[in-house]
């Protein structure tokens, strides 16, 4: 898969992608896209691999039939970027992505724009603001992904409350968390109570694994709920325990 040449930097985007890995990035994007003739269904990027706004899009210009998109990097992709993309995609489905700092506007454009939406990924931290973004603009929501994060107890309890329409969650290998009022320190917490088991009970497939034994967890645990992806097995990150199995990449 192809990646960025990039260095890490202390503001914002946070990284700097060298001019050679953009043109190498725009030439393939050109190419590939000319050849499938706007029949594009799935697109995957990689998770080191830093689109820019003009880069996306091109591409969603491209593939007006786009029905699933992973982009968990979006360090370069700016409000407006991102959301002329989603208008342009109303046939999306599925979308894998990183955790956002201010959720509500894309939701929002999703659920504007792509009637048929029906699953979603989060790789990052899970808060209360996102999972009352999701119950707002997303209440038809059937999957949901938060596998390997930070899970936060009461969003989690949020979600089952108000995604009722829920079919399927996956929060295998998450480190959940309750976080009481300050001063009180965060508490992790290592066993699903009866609360949770009896509000998921509805679902049709409830995963989880918070086992001491599971290297997945310890991997998880160690990271701080922020998986740091580079240092595991290359192409890790794509694993998913519901979502369909990644097969093409740029």
């Amino acid at each position: 898969m192809l990646i960025s040449n990039y260095i890490k930097i202390p503001l914002e985007p946070y990284v700097y992608v060298h001019g050679h890995s953009d043109k190498q990035l725009t030439r393939i994007l050109k190419i590939s896209l000319s050849l499938s003739r706007g029949s594009i269904r799935t697109l995957i990027f990689h998770f080191n691999l830093y689109v820019s706004d003009d880069q996306l899009t091109y591409t969603a210009e491209r593939c007006p039939q786009l029905k699933r998109l992973v982009m968990p990097a979006w360090n370069r992709i700016k409000k407006t970027g991102i959301c002329k993309a989603i208008r342009m995609w109303r046939d999306l489905e599925s979308l894998t992505m990183p955790s956002i700092a201010n959720p509500p506007y894309l939701m929002e454009e999703i659920a504007q724009n792509c009637r048929n939406f029906r699953e979603l990924k989060i790789m990052g931290p899970f808060d209360l603001l996102f999972a009352s973004t999701l119950n707002m603009y997303l209440p038809k929501l059937k999957v949901l992904s938060l596998r390997c994060t930070t899970l936060n107890r009461d969003a989690l309890i949020l979600i089952l409350d108000g995604l009722q329409n829920l079919e399927v969650l996956n929060i295998s290998h998450c480190l959940l968390i309750d976080v009481p009022l300050a001063p009180a320190p965060k508490k992790i917490i290592k066993k699903l109570d009866r609360t949770i088991l009896q509000k998921a009970a509805r679902l049709r497939k409830f995963l989880t694994c918070m086992e001491d034994s599971c290297i997945m967890c310890q991997r998880t645990k160690n990271d701080e709920g922020i998986m740091r992806w580079y240092k595991y097995e290359e192409g890790l990150w794509k694993d998913d325990e519901v979502l369909p199995a990644i097969v093409l990449c740029i």
